[in-house]
């Protein structure tokens, strides 16, 4: 059947206009469908959901509201307005003409990270396809699908520049991305973070906080490229990935406030006592808060990096919020990175992945800055806080060193040992697991985390936001 483009994609690139993009689409939209009914929110198809639609580009009304299936949401194509005669603003080519079409020369590169990027979108919808079973209220079940549709949406993104402009290679890597799946022994996701299991609401918060913080990232480094298609794709794909790290940083504050309430409650700090009175204690949540950190840190890729060197001075990658620098060229300059045998200066082109994770770590050390305050305003002693970038890495210089979560060096034997105290144990699992009960009537929720302080589009926090019955 073929698609309404005017009404069932909404969209600004003129889909009805491009017989080839058209047969194309066609071609992919069913077997999105089928990947969204096999491996997206599991056994939610029927249910009327109130979200979020992107339906134009314009910042003072760019989304509609209301109630739909999660099937016959309307995954539209949107990229930010032209800049009119926009130049390269970093690398080599400074100053140059942005790309309107792929250059020949990096066509492979181009692709690649197109790739990567449309990867994590449908793998965090796979890592997710399981927690509305457990949801602690309906508002909460909203957010995850709303989160999940939009990230459909973001991979609809990216398969739109595939096949607009990469021909038969566009589409057949459209196709993979629907192969592949979040911890497929035989077909993963490209990016080891998004074949970590997601199987509780604590770890959902947390990701959504830190993972799709390296995503809003990486998004904003791309918005910089001269590849003009791919910038304004990614400058509207961030207006909807602001709502993910919202989702994350109040869940862990609603989390928290749960908490302190019991522990003023029972005037008690000790563990063991919170948990018996089903709420998540704050070391625990420590151990979430460094396994996903140090997870995310992985995604920057490694301190020092011909590949990062080469997409910043040939003007396809640059840093988030390039504008903001003073020097756009970055020949000279350096930058000094920690290695296990001392801090080296990198020249800064090749250290890129690393500017970019500094930014971030700043970044994320404000919400946690926030949560250890709540926790100080309660008058307690505990204070959360991130871990060393060493600790508990795979990729990079501190890749498989053993560092305990400030950073000091460890022998693996010690780390052994006492790694349940720095990372969720099996046991951390499964109390928390434990907690994960689902809470489905309006206005009521779980007694593992306060309710929300507002409701969602000016409607009331106890409005019926998923229709279950």
């Amino acid at each position: 059947m073929a698609i309404d483009y005017q009404e069932r994609i909404p969209n600004n690139v003129d889909l009805a206009g491009n017989a080839t993009l058209q047969r194309a689409l066609e071609h992919w939209q069913p077997r999105f469908l089928d990947w969204w009914r096999e491996m997206g929110p599991s056994d939610f198809l029927a249910a009327p959901v109130y979200l979020r639609t992107a339906t134009s580009v314009d910042a003072k009304g760019w989304a509609s509201w209301g109630e739909v299936k999660m099937p016959d949401y309307r995954w539209g194509i949107f990229l930010a307005e032209p800049e009119p005669d926009r130049t390269i603003g970093f690398g080599d080519v400074m100053g140059a003409p942005a790309w309107q079409q792929v250059p020949g020369e990096h066509r492979t590169t181009l692709r690649r990270l197109i790739v990567t990027q449309g990867d994590t979108e449908p793998a965090s919808v796979e890592q997710q396809r399981l927690l509305g079973h457990t949801a602690p209220s309906l508002y909460d079940l909203r957010s995850l699908f709303q989160v999940n549709v939009e990230e459909g949406r973001h991979l609809w993104a990216m398969v739109y520049l595939l096949h607009a402009y990469f021909g038969r290679d566009g589409r057949e890597e459209a196709e993979a991305l629907l192969a592949r799946h979040s911890g497929d022994a035989d077909r993963p996701r490209i990016l080891s973070t998004f074949n970590e299991p997601i199987e509780d609401w604590l770890s959902f918060f947390l990701f959504t906080y830190f993972t799709d913080r390296d995503g809003k990232f990486q998004l904003m480094s791309l918005a910089e490229s001269g590849f003009d298609p791919l910038a304004r794709t990614c400058r509207f794909m961030l207006m909807e990935e602001a709502h993910h790290m919202m989702v994350g940083v109040n869940g862990v504050a609603r989390i928290v406030q749960r908490t302190l309430e019991v522990m003023r409650e029972m005037k008690t700090e000790e563990p063991d006592k919170l948990r018996a009175a089903g709420v998540v204690d704050l070391p625990t949540l420590q151990r979430y808060v460094n396994f996903w950190f140090s997870s995310s840190l992985d995604l920057f890729g490694a301190e020092v990096s011909t590949n990062a060197a080469s997409y910043f001075a040939t003007g396809i990658k640059g840093r988030p919020d390039e504008g903001h620098y003073d020097d756009h060229v970055c020949r000279d300059g350096v930058l000094a990175v920690e290695a296990p045998d001392g801090a080296q200066d990198v020249p800064l082109r090749n250290a890129m992945n690393e500017v970019t994770r500094q930014a971030y770590i700043k970044d994320c050390d404000n919400g946690v800055q926030r949560w250890s305050k709540m926790i100080a305003q309660a008058g307690f002693s505990f204070s959360l806080a991130l871990p060393s970038p060493r600790f508990h890495r795979t990729i990079g210089a501190w890749a498989n060193r053993f560092a305990d979560p400030a950073g000091e060096p460890v022998g693996e034997s010690l780390w052994q040992a006492r790694r349940d105290e720095w990372l969720p144990s099996a046991a951390d699992k499964a109390f928390v697991k434990s907690l994960m009960r689902p809470v489905t009537a309006p206005g009521k929720v779980a007694g593992w985390i306060a309710p929300p302080e507002r409701g969602v589009n000016r409607l009331p926090a106890d409005y019926e936001y998923v229709r279950l019955a």
